[in-house]
Parts: structure tokens; sequence; C-alpha cells
């Protein structure tokens, strides 16, 4: 690929057999394919099986994924059937996050239509049509078309969406050809990811008792006659440390790092999303290395209890209001245990049905089953934080992909509004 004159209807990188073709030209979504609406059906059309009705759950980091299922009877009045290389696209949503995001439907699909929420863009040019939709253009338009209080995007406003198109064929598909083929090494690398996690479930679930079990089904060799374990409250493993409040006046360009939800992202501490306040700030506790930063209160209730270890290269900090820290004395068993079945039980049981917080005395108050041998703690807490470095690891190599595959995006495919101002 070869560097362009930026000032063109042109991409900024253009592959060298194009280079002399001329630039690009403006062309709405209606010159490129034609919508296809979605079903409205009615509870008493649902079965167990039949006719596929694909819907926004059905679209999973721009793919197609067959979970969270519904059918409806195959007679059923107003189906437009899908077909492969058609663009799935969530055009009504409560949550605005979800409106626009799409994705392609691939051959060897089950017999399908798709939701009154969704809509198809049936295209000559998939590939290239699919790789327009993953672009910040896109995504700024369907901003625009949405507003500040519309959730849905307007059919007829759809179609009139606007971009730069290679005039020759050849381009498009070499195009299409290039990012197709980084969607695909992401997707395997995305599995390889997915299969390390579910790894993570199944030796959590086997290196620690099931319900109304005393030992574990999988034992390390040198603990099988250390007898039965006991069951401990979080209280004798170690004391919450509770968070800062602040107002807006102590808010600062730097300072001392608070730490929030927005910073536990996968299991780990994440300093993008970073706020500081004045340093001598009254009432910071701060964070120490391998202390365990847990969400206690929040608008999500997804969010509430997950929690994450601090690392040894945390910069200055403490943690908000909305977040505790348990601060353990065998803080890598203790984080390990945070992540299993038992501690999610007693988290959603201390949410209820309304309340979206956890009370400090009752989370010091959960119950988890311990090998009464410390060096069996220690070793449980090795061989799960070792599968957790390579989740990281791989985690961290999926998010190269995906900003090499933004880095393409900007650099193929030429901003119309940018270009024109």
């Amino acid at each position: 690929m070869s560097k362009t004159n930026e000032n063109k209807l042109v991409p900024k990188f253009r592959f060298p057999e194009f280079k002399n073709q001329g630039e690009w030209e403006a062309k709405e979504l209606n010159k490129l394919g034609k919508l296809v609406n979605g079903l409205t059906y009615s509870p008493d059309d649902v079965r167990e099986e039949g006719l596929l009705v694909l819907r926004s759950s059905n679209i999973q980091n721009g793919e197609i994924v067959l979970e969270d299922n519904v059918y409806v009877r195959p007679d059923v009045k107003g189906a437009n059937l899908a077909e492969p290389n058609d663009i799935l696209i969530c055009v009504r949503n409560g949550s605005k996050a979800l409106i626009g995001k799409n994705a392609i439907i691939p051959q060897g699909m089950p017999l399908c239509t798709h939701g009154a929420f969704m809509t198809v863009f049936r295209s000559n040019i998939p590939k290239f049509v699919f790789q327009l939709f993953q672009t910040n253009s896109f995504a700024k338009k369907v901003a625009g078309d949405l507003g500040a209080t519309i959730n849905s995007i307007n059919g007829s406003n759809f179609l009139k969406y606007e971009f730069l198109i290679p005039k020759i064929p050849d381009e498009q598909n070499k195009i299409a050809a290039c990012l197709t083929s980084l969607d695909m090494v992401i997707t395997a690398e995305r599995k390889k990811l997915d299969a390390l996690r579910e790894h993570k479930k199944g030796l959590l679930q086997n290196l620690f008792p099931q319900e109304g079990e005393t030992v574990p089904k999988v034992r390390f060799k040198e603990f099988e006659d250390s007898g039965e374990w006991e069951v401990k409250e979080l209280n004798e493993l170690g004391f919450l440390i509770n968070g800062l409040t602040y107002s807006p006046e102590d808010v600062r360009d730097n300072g001392l790092l608070v730490l929030r939800s927005s910073n536990i992202q996968d299991g780990i501490i994440d300093l993008k999303d970073c706020v500081y306040v004045k340093e001598d700030i009254k009432g910071a506790n701060l964070i120490e290395t391998k202390d365990i930063l847990v969400c206690v209160r929040n608008g999500s209730k997804n969010l509430i209890g997950k929690n994450a270890i601090i690392p040894d290269d945390i910069p200055f900090a403490t943690h908000g209001a909305f977040m505790t820290v348990f601060r353990a004395n065998n803080p890598d068993f203790v984080y390990q245990l945070f992540q299993t079945d038992y501690y999610d039980k007693q988290v959603k049981a201390d949410l209820g049905a309304t309340i979206n917080s956890i009370n400090g005395r009752n989370f010091i108050k959960y119950e988890f089953p311990i090998p009464k041998n410390p060096k069996e703690q220690q070793k449980i807490a090795s061989a799960l934080s070792s599968i957790d470095e390579l989740i990281i690891a791989q985690g961290q190599k999926l998010e190269a992909l995906q900003l090499h595959k933004k880095g393409l995006l900007q650099g193929l495919f030429p901003n119309l509004n940018e270009v024109t101002e």
C-alpha cells in the first residue's frame, strides 16, 4: 500500500495497482443495495423450533452467533428470508449503544428471517459494504441520525447515508479481501481467548469444592491426604477499605488517581479512563499492590461485584466511593475465590430484586470453602494465576489486532466530510 494525496477524494493508503485510477465517487447507500424489513410477530407465533428470527443478541463482536435463539412457526406471514451475505443491522433498541451494530450473514445458516427491530441491507458488493459499516464515518452517521432522544434509525434516512466508493470493482474487492482476511485472524484469536476463559472456568469448578462438598473434585497430589476444607467468612481472610467521596472541585488534570468501575476491564486494571484529584484530599485511603478492587455500587447491576487485583506498577492511587478494596492476608488466593460461583451467588443474593449496591457488613460475611493448609491455597492460586497471565496476553494480542483493523479502516477509506470541508 502507498500513501496518497490526502486532499483528494482518495484514501490515505491505496494499493499500488490502483494508485493512478483516479478519485473515488460519492454514493448513497440506495445506489449500493436495498433494505429488507424485519418481521413483526406475536408470542403466539413463537415455537421451540421452526423459522429462526435473528435479533440484536445474535450479533456479537461483528459476527452472527446462534445463541439465545427465537423461533417462529415456518408459515408466519411477513417473513423475509435471509440470504448469505446479507448484512444484518440493529435499527431499534432500548440501548443506543447497540443501534447500528451489524454482521454479515454467513453461508450455511439455518432457515432464518430477522425481527422488526432489525433490518437487512442486501447489496451486490456485500463484503465491501460490510467494511464500510465498520468505519468511523458510518458510526458518525448513525449517531447523527439518532440525535439526543431517538432510539431508532429511519430506513429512508439510512438509505441516504453517503460514502466515498472506488469506481473500479477490482479495488472494492481488494479492500474487502484485505479487511476480511484480517477479520478471520481476529475471529481465530478471539476463539483462542474464549477457549482460555472456558478452561479457567473449568479449573475453578474443579479446584474448588462444589456446593455440598467438602473437598474439590481435583486436588494436587501432595494435598490429597490433607483432609476436608473448612468454611470461613471473608472477615477471617482480610478487611475492607472504604472508598473516597470527592466533589468536582477536587478533580485535577493529574495528581492522585481515583480508581472507579471503568478501571476494571475483563478482570484487570485498565488505566485508559482515569480521574485524578488533588493529592492532599482528605479521606483518601491509598491503594497497595495486591489489594482487590471491587465495584460495590453502580447503576448497572451487571457491574456490581466485578473485581481486579492491583498490579505492581500501579501509580499513586486511591478508589472512589462506589468501590471498595479487600486487603487480604493471601490476596492471590482470595482473588481467585472472587472468580468462583460461590462469590457470584452471594453477590446476586445480596443485591436482591431492586438494590444496586453491596452492603459492606454483608460482604465481609460471605462464606467460602478454604483449604486448611496455606501451601495448598498458594498452589491453587499459582495454577490459576498462570492461566490468568495467558488470558491477559491473549487479550492484549486481540486488542492489538483490533487496533490494527481500526487503523486500516481509517487509512483505506476516505471520510467524505473531511475531504469536502
